[in-house]
């Protein structure tokens, strides 16, 4: 499993836009993370799926919310990783209202989530391999602090727990 210090792994995630900008077209676009990271301080949360209870009710609000204390706090982008598909994220981005604040991330294949070792098996609850519930803050591509949520736990992911650590 990734550990303070790491750099986050190679990958590429997907993102829909909904405007044209910065030389993105409408539809899924790739993200680079070697590339989107150099330089910037992330808050990156990864959950184990858009539209699901937790996720949609407390999760995304909270970053939404803490948007513009985290940017206060030295961060430079928040994002969303999930392993859903980019047409997914960008439904579940507009449901909620996240535009200019977080970047709704896909993981379509969980390349990205195996590869940090954070995966979470809900084969059983007719799901397959998703994401554990975690958030990270990531300065210029190293994991500077990990938070990983126990199994049905919303307790050290959220947005107040990162930001306490981006203020430090």
């Amino acid at each position: 499993m990734i550990k303070i210090g790491d750099t986050l792994p190679a990958a590429t995630l997907m993102e829909f836009s909904e405007v044209e900008g910065e030389g993105c077209s409408i539809g899924p676009n790739p993200v680079d993370l070697s590339k989107a990271v150099a330089g910037k301080t992330i808050a990156l949360f990864a959950l184990p799926g858009a539209f699901t209870p937790t996720c949609s009710a407390k999760h995304v609000p909270g970053y939404v919310e803490k948007f513009s204390e985290l940017k206060a706090a030295g961060v430079d982008e928040i994002w969303c990783v999930s392993v859903n598909d980019a047409f997914v994220m960008g439904a579940w981005a507009r449901d909620q209202k996240t535009g200019g604040k977080v970047r709704m991330l896909a993981d379509g294949s969980a390349d990205f989530t195996k590869a940090t070792g954070l995966t979470l098996d809900l084969t059983s609850r007719g799901m397959g391999l998703r994401s554990n519930r975690y958030s990270m803050l990531v300065k210029d591509g190293k994991v500077a602090s990990l938070n990983v949520e126990g199994p049905g736990k919303f307790e050290v992911s959220d947005a107040a727990t990162l930001l306490a650590q981006a203020r430090a």
